[in-house]
């Protein structure tokens, strides 16, 4: 059984906050994305917290993937859905 979630939250802020100074040294757009990617893996910290004795490191990167993937898959439901309403109207006006 992993740790206790208050003990996965000191460690992940240890952790994030050995980031501090790469996060210091980003432009300021980049530092709002490495800071949105630090509230994704608070945001999982008590699904992290029941991993089974992985590298804090190792769960905020899977934390940060699983958002990725989540907004790549409806990127691409998304993008789908466009393409389908295209060959319907290209259909009906005999353009397809």
């Amino acid at each position: 059984m992993g740790k206790p979630d208050e003990f996965f939250r000191m460690d992940l802020e240890g952790e994030i906050n050995r980031w501090s100074g790469f996060a210091y040294a980003l432009r300021k757009p980049d530092r709002e994305a490495f800071d949105e990617f630090m509230d994704i893996c608070r945001t999982y910290a008590s699904e992290c917290s029941c991993a089974a004795n992985p590298a804090v490191f190792e769960l905020i990167v899977m934390s940060i993937m699983l958002v990725q993937q989540k907004k790549l898959r409806e990127l691409e439901y998304k993008l789908n859905d466009v393409l389908w309403q295209k060959t319907l109207t290209e259909d009906k006006t005999g353009l397809g």
